[in-house]
């Protein structure tokens, strides 16, 4: 099976050098707000994993990193420990080893119509969650073996789960991106945030065709290949959300770097999330160092753009070029905005 490489589109995204900063970088200050609650740098470690005993470990050092840098993180799916209370702990591991931090428990769409308002106080509960994020993976469930791909009514139950909450519900793509027709769908019912999930991540069309043809099921790994790469690229979603509501934009999908989160807040989202490259870091107990990294890379991009502040960083220019160009533009959106922007 021939692996394909998908496209975040931020490699055309290209920011303005200053080559008069007129600042110093120590004085760039990462901090912002998101749901009220202060984060030291607009990062959010994603949803990973859970459910399982070697989650445990990996979502205990997740945390710790979450904890010591005063970043927002993510739980990966808790329908496992929901439907399976003996792994709870490999969720609650995360409150206990990050007591401050602002924590997003997580369930999956489709199981909205099954799950109860118990069920779902359940995932809050077992981490003490901030905020509730609500995974959608129509891409998934179509290609995966066993998949179950409905999703009717699901605005319906989205608008009476977030009508329920004390604590802001977020919609979360898990990869193929949100189009600004459903940002606009999701904003009605009441969600607070959108996490975009966009394609140039793992692409779980690729990962459902790997798991179909290791189960001989020729017919789904072939549906899986063609489908590969399917999705609005992270960019063109950051894009076409954040200039179509008025709710937080979380851009998540293929980041590997600061400068990645740079333009992703250049943009128009409101924080930047990382998965894949933490995941091996968590693994071998060097997370803390690999966040670190982004958030100077993050800062040095501010520096070279006469940016002290994230607020001042989103309202900087960008040139957009090639196929993100492209697309915004047959879309309806205006990509040149971006590069009139005029700062000091």
């Amino acid at each position: 099976m021939q692996a394909r490489t998908v496209e975040t589109g931020f490699q055309d995204i290209h920011l303005i050098h200053r080559a008069l900063p007129e600042i110093a970088r120590d004085d760039v200050n990462l901090s912002t707000a998101l749901f009220d609650h202060t984060l030291s740098a607009p990062i959010i470690i994603e949803a990973m994993t859970g459910g399982v005993k070697r989650a445990f470990d990996i979502n205990a050092a997740l945390a710790e990193a979450a904890e010591v840098l005063g970043l927002a993180m993510g739980v990966g799916s808790q329908r496992a420990a929901i439907e399976d209370p003996r792994m709870a702990y490999t969720f609650t591991i995360v409150r206990k080893r990050a007591p401050h931090a602002f924590l997003i428990a997580n369930i999956g769409a489709p199981q909205l119509a099954e799950y109860t308002v118990d069920d779902i106080r359940t995932a809050l509960d077992m981490i003490e969650a901030d905020a509730l994020a609500v995974h959608f993976n129509p891409l998934q469930e179509a290609v995966q073996p066993e998949g179950d791909p409905q999703y009717e009514g699901l605005v319906d139950k989205v608008k009476e789960v977030a009508a329920s909450l004390s604590i802001p519900l977020i919609a979360k793509e898990t990869g193929a991106g949100i189009a600004y027709e459903d940002a606009r769908r999701l904003e009605e019912t009441g969600v607070k945030g959108i996490d975009i999930g966009g394609a140039g991540g793992t692409s779980w069309a690729a990962v459902e065709a790997c798991r179909a043809k290791a189960l001989g099921n020729r017919h789904r790994a072939r549906l899986g290949e063609t489908f590969w790469d399917w999705g609005l690229p992270t960019a063109v979603s950051v894009v076409e959300v954040s200039q179509s509501v008025a709710v937080k934009v979380l851009a998540s999908g293929g980041l590997r770097s600061g400068l990645d989160a740079a333009k992703a807040l250049i943009l128009g989202a409101d924080a930047a999330g990382f998965a894949f490259n933490l995941l091996k870091p968590a693994v071998e107990g060097r997370v803390q160092a690999a966040l670190e990294r982004i958030m100077m890379e993050l800062k040095t991009a501010m520096f070279l753009v006469g940016a002290r502040s994230i607020k001042e960083l989103q309202a900087a220019p960008a040139v957009i070029v090639g196929k993100t160009y492209q697309w915004l533009t047959a879309r309806g959106f205006h990509p040149e905005k971006y590069a009139r922007r005029r700062t000091p």
